[in-house]
């Protein structure tokens, strides 16, 4: 159906409605069932453009950025922690993906399971997804990755697999009913767009206003 045909559709059908409130109750109830999307712009078709916009985008956004083949987390994260001065100690959730990096056993960093406190001064977690069209990274609480180590940290370091970046926040919402489906959606669904920032004294921008002061992506590409 064209733009044209859709409209003209839209306009019959709001024109001979029902009216009642059974019939406003059935038209509610059959536009959350199909989840509609509306325009969407035209974003890159590959994984791999996608993964340079995501990137592009979040370091636009102050976010840091490192790619790896799969295997190079740890030496990513450790890496990261070196270069930024700052212990080789993690505030980690419970998450799978995590426990699967590969530390070297002589410089495994001290790892820290469950929700922040607000004294840890660098936060782990995985990423469900990103999003290319603004480098966003979407992010699910619960026990394996605690929103508290998102905010409370002073850094915080995601590890986002390159298969999970999507084009558009709609493409997103889908991955997400697929995952949980309907009426089982997480608590908490947060969007993060580089670090906390804040420019309400004086129009001085500042980092970490109201949560890290950096963010730093691992994006991890499946081995060719």
């Amino acid at each position: 159906m064209s733009s044209r045909e859709e409209i003209l559709a839209r306009i019959r059908t709001n024109a001979a409605g029902d009216k009642s409130p059974q019939g406003r109750k059935r038209i509610v109830t059959n536009r959350i069932k199909g989840h509609p999307a509306g325009v969407i712009p035209a974003g890159p078709e590959s994984a791999e453009d996608r993964l340079r916009q995501f990137a592009g985008k979040a370091r636009d956004a102050a976010a840091s950025v490192a790619i790896v083949a799969a295997g190079g987390e740890a030496t990513a994260i450790s890496k990261w922690l070196r270069n930024h001065n700052l212990p080789q100690s993690l505030r980690v959730g419970t998450d799978l993906r995590l426990k699967r990096i590969k530390w070297a056993r002589k410089s495994k960093p001290e790892l820290k399971t469950g929700p922040s406190d607000g004294h840890d001064l660098t936060g782990l977690s995985h990423g469900f997804a990103g999003i290319s069209e603004t480098g966003t990274l979407v992010m699910v609480s619960g026990a394996q990755n605690p929103t508290t180590i998102n905010f409370l940290p002073q850094n915080h370091i995601v590890i986002l697999d390159a298969k999970d970046i999507e084009g558009d926040h709609e493409a997103v919402w889908r991955r997400l009913r697929r995952k949980y489906s309907a009426g089982k959606m997480p608590r908490t669904v947060n969007m993060i767009t580089g670090p906390s920032r804040s420019a309400d004294i004086e129009q001085t921008l500042i980092l970490g206003a109201h949560g890290p002061i950096r963010l730093h992506i691992i994006i991890v590409k499946d081995k060719a």
